[in-house]
C-alpha cells in the first residue's frame, strides 16, 4: 500500500507550525517510522508537511503518534493508493501550492527524496514514485511554459521591495528559500543586501551589492536596512519585539514562524507572514491556471506509467526465471553441440545458440507484460511458469 499523511496547506499557520518537521529532525522521524512501514519519505517546506509511506499494512494511529499529530487529526489528510500517487504528482506540478504552480516545490520534492535515500528509508517503490513525480513536474512546467507567468513567494517579496522603493535589505538564513529571494532581489534596483549565515566560511562572492555577515551579528545591521526577509529553519522565533526600534518591512517566510507575534505591535513595522504573502500578488494567476489545466493530462500519463511499473514489479521474479531457464537451455544444448562438432567455430556457434534462446525468452517476457497489463496476467503467468521451469 502507498499512502500519504499530510497537513492541509490551507490550515492556519498557527496550526501548521505546530505540526511542521524541521529538516534537522527529519532523519530521526524517518527512522522512527520504519517501525511501522517499509519505506518512508517526508516532504517538509514552509507551506507543506507530508509523509509518504509504502508498506503491506499501515497503522495510522501509531504513525500519527510518532509524528506528534495525534491531537490534531482534524487537520490531517490521508490518501491511499491512486489518490496518494495523484496527490504527489499534483504537488510536483504545483497544483497544490498556496501560490499556484510555484517553482520551488519541484526542487523540494527532489531534496526530500535525497534525504530519504541518504537515511536508507526509501525503497524501490517510493524511489520510483518520487523520480516519476519529479519527471512529471519537469515536463509539465516545460509544456505549460510556466516561466512566462512568474509567481512565487520569493518573486512576490522582490516585487514588494521594488514597489515600496526599498534599497537595502537584510536576509536571515541562506537555505533554498533565502537563495531564491536573493536571486529575485538582485534583479531589482537594489543597493545593498546583507545575508546573515551561521557559518561565515560558507559565504560566497556573488555580487558587489551582497555582503555576508555572522548570524549572531544581524541585529547590528538593522539600522542600515529598510526591510528584513527571514527564512531560517530555526525551531523557535528569531526576531523579537525588542529587536526592532524603527520603521521596517519584515517578510517571514519560515514555518515555524521566525517573527514573534507582538513584533506587529511596534510602531511603523509591517510584518507579512507566508500566508499573507501568498495573498498579495494575484497577477498572472488566471493565465497560469488556464495553461496548467490544459496540461493536466500529463499527470494521468505519469500515473498510468507508475502503476504499470508497479504491476510489472510483482512479476519481476518470473522474468528472472524465464531468463535463467533460457541460459540453462542454451548452455545445455551448446555442450552437446560442442562435444559433437569440435572442429567448428564454437565461438560463433555459442553466440547463435544464446541469441536464439534469448529471442524466445524476450518474446515470452513481452507477452507476459502485455497480458499482465491488460488484466489477463494470472493465466498467462501460470502457463509460462510451467514452460520455463528447469
Amino acid at each position: 500500500m502507498i499512502a500519504v499523511l499530510g497537513v492541509n496547506p490551507k490550515v492556519d499557520i498557527k496550526i501548521r507550525e505546530k505540526l511542521s518537521i524541521i529538516e534537522k529532525r527529519i532523519e530521526d522521524k524517518l527512522y522512527a517510522l520504519l517501525k511501522y512501514t517499509e519505506e518512508a519519505v517526508i516532504i517538509s517546506t514552509c507551506n507543506r508537511t507530508e509523509v509518504y509511506l509504502s508498506s503491506e499494512d499501515l497503522n495510522y494511529d501509531e504513525i500519527l503518534n510518532i509524528l506528534g499529530w495525534t491531537n490534531f487529526k482534524e487537520y490531517v489528510f490521508i490518501y491511499e493508493e491512486k489518490n496518494a500517487v495523484k496527490h504527489l504528482m499534483q504537488v510536483a506540478c504545483g497544483f497544490d501550492s498556496l501560490i499556484l504552480g510555484e517553482e520551488q516545490i519541484l526542487g523540494q520534492v527532489r531534496h526530500s527524496l535525497e534525504i530519504a535515500r541518504d537515511a536508507g528509508t526509501c525503497g524501490s517503490v517510493l524511489n520510483r514514485l518520487f523520480e516519476m513525480a519529479v519527471a512529471c513536474g519537469k515536463e509539465f512546467r516545460n509544456r505549460a511554459n510556466l516561466n512566462k507567468y512568474p509567481v512565487s513567494s520569493a518573486s512576490i517579496v522582490a516585487s514588494e521591495i521594488q514597489n515600496r522603493d526599498i534599497r537595502n535589505v537584510l536576509i536571515l538564513g541562506y537555505g533554498e528559500v533565502g537563495q531564491l529571494v536573493l536571486k529575485y532581489i538582485l534583479s531589482k534596483d537594489i543597493k545593498k543586501v546583507y545575508i546573515a549565515i551561521r557559518d561565515i566560511g560558507k559565504s560566497e562572492n556573488i555580487d558587489e551589492k551582497v555582503k555576508f555577515i555572522e548570524f549572531k551579528d544581524w541585529k547590528n545591521y538593522i539600522r542600515d536596512v529598510e526591510a528584513i526577509v527571514s527564512a531560517t529553519s530555526a525551531p523557535h522565533t528569531v526576531i523579537k519585539k525588542e529587536d526592532i526600534d524603527k520603521e521596517m518591512l519584515i517578510f517571514d517566510l519560515a514555518v515555524p514562524r521566525d517573527v514573534e507575534e507582538d513584533v506587529r505591535d511596534v510602531h511603523g513595522v509591517t510584518v507579512l507572514d507566508i500566508d499573507e504573502i501568498s495573498n498579495i500578488n494575484q497577477e498572472n494567476i488566471n493565465a497560469r491556471k488556464e495553461t496548467m489545466e490544459k496540461n493536466k493530462y500529463l499527470i494521468d500519463k505519469y500515473m498510468s506509467d507508475f502503476f504499470e511499473w508497479l504491476k510489472l514489479k510483482e512479476i519481476t521474479p518470473l522474468f528472472i526465471q524465464i531468463q535463467n531457464f533460457s541460459d540453462y537451455v542454451y548452455k545445455k544444448r551448446f555442450r552437446t553441440f560442442k562435444n559433437k562438432y569440435k572442429n567448428l567455430d564454437l565461438r560463433k556457434a555459442e553466440m547463435l545458440f544464446k541469441s536464439t534462446a534469448d529471442a524466445f525468452a524476450e518474446r515470452a517476457i513481452s507477452v507476459l507484460k502485455e497480458e499482465y497489463i491488460n488484466g489477463r496476467g494470472e493465466e498467462c503467468k501460470r502457463i509460462i511458469e510451467k514452460i520455463f521451469r528447469e
